[in-house]
Order: C-alpha cells, then sequence, then structure tokens
C-alpha cells in the first residue's frame, strides 16, 4: 500500500480494528417527527453512501417531441425561456419567438395542445419491456435507479388516485412507477422515485420567460399543497422509495417535515435531496456541477449523458459526452465523497436511444474491472494527484485517489505515454505490494524521494483509466 508516511500509522490501525468483528444487538426502529431536530437524526444509509452510481430516468410527455435546441444547460444564448433541456418543451413552446416555439409550430402546427402528447405517448408506452430497461442499468454498474415520477408538466407515471383539479388525462396508461420498481429490484438494485414538488404546470402554467418567474411560477395553493403532500404519500405507501428526490422546492402550503418523518417511518435506509425547502437532507444535489473538493457531506450529482435530461433527438456525439470521460467524471466525484445519478432520457415506447447505451456499456465495462476502486470506498486524505505522464493528446495523466479495507486506489485518467510512470507525493511503506487492476501480475516500484515511481506491465488490461491498487505489507 502506498500512503502519506503521516497516514501510514493510522492505517494500519483502523485495519488491525476493523479486523476484529464486533457483536451488537439491531437497534429497535427510530420513529422520525416532522421536526427539523428529529429528521436530523437519520443516518445516512450505508447502502446509498456505498452505491456511487445511479440512473436518473426523465421520461414523459415531452419524450414524444423530443427536442430542445443545443445550447449550454448553465447559460442558454436565447435566455431562460430556450433552455437546452428537452423536457421544458411545453414551457419553451409557448415563450414567443424561442427555438423550441418555432420548432412546433413547423412540425404539429401552432395550434397544438402539448397534452395531445398523452395519447401518443400511451400507445408508444406499450412496447416498453421494463426488465430490458432494468438489465441495461445493471449492466453500466449502477446500484439505484430514480425515476421521474411526474415531471414539471403533471402528467404522472403511475396511475394516481389523487385528482388533479385543473386537468383530467394526466396518467399514463400503465403502471411505470410500479412496473420498473419490479424489475429494478429483481435484478439487486435500488428504486428511487423523483417528483417535481416546485412546478406543476397544470396549476400554475406559467410561462417561465424570465429569471424572475423560476419563483413566481412555483403554485402556492392551498389545493396544490394537498395535492403535492398526497401524491407522495401515495407514492411512498405503494411503492417505498429507496430515494425520494424532490426537485425546484416544495409548496409552501404543503408540509415538506411531515412528508420527510412519514417517509423515513416508512423507509428507514431511504434517503431524501436537498430541494424540499427545509433544513435537512441526506445529499446535496448540483446539477451539471461537481465539487472540487473533498465534501463532508455527502453530495451527487445529476446531469444527462448530453446537454438534457430528457430524449433530445437533436443531439449527437458532439453534445454527448464520450465514454471516457464518463468513466471519468465517476472517479472524480467519487475521489470527492460524491455518487453520481447519470440520467438517461428514453424514447416515447421507453427504448434508450444507442447514443446512450454505448456511454452505458463503456462505463459498465470499465466497472467490471476496476469497481474495487468505486464501490464501498472512501475519500483518502486528498482526491486529486499527478503524474509525470501524458496522454497521446498532450493531456496531463492526472490521479484521483479512493481508499477501502486498508487499500489505496490511485486511477488514472488517461493512458500514460510511457509504462514508467511517476505518481507525485507518494510514498509506499517498505514491502508493500502494487496491483494493477484487471492485471494477473504485481506492479514493481520504487521509492524516488517524495514520489513513487511504478512500472506498468507492456499489455494493459481495458481500454481506459487504469486503476493501481496498494495493498499494506503483511
Amino acid at each position: 500500500m502506498f500512503v502519506r508516511r503521516s497516514y501510514f500509522g493510522s492505517v494500519l490501525s483502523l485495519c488491525l480494528i476493523a479486523g476484529i468483528p464486533a457483536l451488537a444487538q439491531a437497534p429497535a426502529q427510530k420513529h422520525y417527527e416532522p421536526t427539523i431536530a428529529s429528521l436530523n437524526t437519520h443516518p445516512l444509509p450505508k447502502w446509498y453512501d456505498d452505491a456511487k452510481l445511479g440512473i436518473f430516468i426523465h421520461w414523459g410527455l415531452y419524450s414524444v417531441p423530443a427536442w430542445a435546441p443545443l445550447q449550454d444547460p448553465e447559460h442558454p444564448a436565447d435566455g431562460v425561456g430556450s433552455t437546452p433541456y428537452a423536457e421544458w418543451y411545453y414551457n419553451s413552446m409557448r415563450n414567443p419567438g424561442s427555438p423550441t416555439e418555432k420548432y412546433h409550430k413547423e412540425h404539429y402546427g401552432a395550434d397544438y395542445n402539448y397534452y395531445n402528447f398523452a395519447p401518443i405517448f400511451n400507445k408508444e408506452v406499450k412496447k416498453w419491456n421494463p426488465d430490458t430497461m432494468a438489465a441495461i442499468f445493471r449492466d453500466a454498474g449502477a446500484k439505484y435507479v430514480v425515476l421521474t415520477s411526474k415531471h414539471h408538466e403533471g402528467f404522472t407515471l403511475w396511475p394516481s388516485k389523487i385528482p388533479n383539479p385543473n386537468q383530467d388525462h394526466l396518467q399514463a396508461s400503465r403502471d411505470i412507477v410500479g412496473e420498473l420498481t419490479e424489475a429494478v429490484q429483481k435484478t439487486g438494485l435500488k428504486m428511487g422515485l423523483y417528483y417535481s414538488g416546485g412546478y406543476d404546470w397544470t396549476f400554475d402554467r406559467g410561462p417561465i420567460q424570465t429569471n424572475n418567474d423560476y419563483e413566481a411560477v412555483q403554485p402556492e395553493s392551498n389545493a396544490y399543497g394537498k395535492y403535492a403532500d398526497a401524491q407522495v404519500e401515495e407514492l411512498i405507501e405503494r411503492y417505498h422509495p429507496a430515494v425520494l428526490w424532490n426537485d425546484i422546492n416544495w409548496p409552501k402550503s404543503g408540509n415538506a417535515m411531515k412528508v420527510e418523518a412519514d417517509y423515513y417511518n416508512a423507509v428507514p435506509d431511504g434517503v431524501v435531496d436537498d430541494r424540499f425547502g427545509i433544513q435537512h437532507y441526506d445529499f446535496s444535489s448540483p446539477e451539471y456541477s461537481k465539487l472540487d473538493h473533498i465534501s463532508e457531506k455527502k453530495w451527487e450529482e445529476c446531469r444527462g449523458v448530453g446537454l438534457s435530461f430528457g430524449w433530445n433527438r437533436a443531439e449527437g456525439d458532439a453534445q454527448t459526452m464520450s465514454s471516457e470521460a464518463v468513466i471519468d467524471l465517476l472517479v472524480d466525484i467519487v475521489s470527492k465523497n460524491g455518487n453520481l445519478l447519470l440520467d438517461v432520457g428514453p424514447q416515447a415506447d421507453g427504448t434508450i436511444p444507442e447514443i446512450q447505451q454505448i456511454r452505458l456499456r463503456a462505463l459498465g465495462a470499465w466497472l467490471k474491472q476496476n469497481g474495487d476502486a468505486i464501490y464501498g470506498t472512501h475519500p483518502w486524505t486528498r482526491a486529486n494527484g499527478t503524474t509525470n505522464q501524458v496522454d497521446a493528446q498532450g493531456k496531463e495523466v492526472e490521479l484521483r485517489f479512493t481508499q477501502k479495507d486498508g487499500h489505496l486506489y490511485a486511477t488514472l485518467l488517461g493512458k500514460p505515454a510511457s509504462s514508467t510512470v511517476l505518481l507525485h507525493n507518494v510514498t509506499a511503506a517498505p514491502g508493500s505490494a502494487i496491483a494493477l487492476l484487471g492485471a494477473s501480475e504485481q506492479v514493481k516500484w520504487i521509492q524516488k524521494g517524495t514520489d513513487l515511481q511504478v512500472e506498468l506491465p507492456a499489455a494493459l488490461p481495458g481500454s481506459y483509466a487504469w486503476v493501481l491498487q496498494l495493498q499494506p505489507a503483511k
């Protein structure tokens, strides 16, 4: 195992302690009250901390037109009303002069109502095979899934018994939530649910056109507060989601603390995000944005494989992360105590576009070889490291560190130009062994001052981002 010198003694002590089994009686299930003090006693479940990779699914009526302009998600060139998020199609099509308004007129006509997509969606979804979808996520190496049960458009993917007072016929013809929950759980993955609490365009239609509208269009009527509370309570009772992922905010006319307390009492090892508008959460949720430091508090980056969460038929390879970039992103996030919630946008019939599946397959293959450096790991004393190597494009091959069970993992982000690699400011204790995940032989190494020099095999296993495992001397 290579470690920084000051850390070596404590690591060995932890290894010795870890080898002693502890006998403890399982505590009685805690009851949570709808107060911040009570909610804050909820511990982060080990399964979520260890999982590292989840799959987000944005799927709804917007999957029928499946279009948005190709722009930076954080800084759309045509302003707020022209987001590159295809799941915002209903809002964007109602912004005068927007690219989406022009697209909608050209393809469907100026008077074509967005909710006319509902019968088309319901016809297409008959073709969907939930087991096929779940297998794709399993093979990608994900440990949990989060599905949009209701997005901002108000269309539900489960047969809700809570009537919408403003609009009828806002449900999928299949119980997508229930069927996918069953399929996902059969593969051994956890199933979570997203709910749009902050926006429902059947209660406050907007549209959102300026930055000021982001808050102004959040419905706060008593009717909506009761509706949102009741729908999420229904989701909890029916499906017991492992993740309760709210978006935007929770209506002030609702009761976020009661919702969360009821959730924890029903699903003690569940987790909630930081978008309920109260001072409690299990993890923060930066969107298309990652941290530059190790966070003591658990976090989870959510982002699409491309520029949009929902499927955007306009996106190609240029707008989609490469397989290597997806791997880099996961490794970087995990080194800083985060999870990656990687989004896919299915077509209306539930088919995941091939451009997205290519990335998922590559990620799954990499994790099959290198998952020991990801699953169940914790941050080291630092996340980042450097080497003396550059790749074929002249980019410096950086390091990311994780640790688990007394082992330190150093992931090379890139393919070194030489098999002799110098890991800067890394020290290995005498007698330590270094392995390359996926390779059969140990790696030769020598200490050069404060740097560690390793000799990689001539034929590297896999195709990208190799992991060195440093094992303590026995």
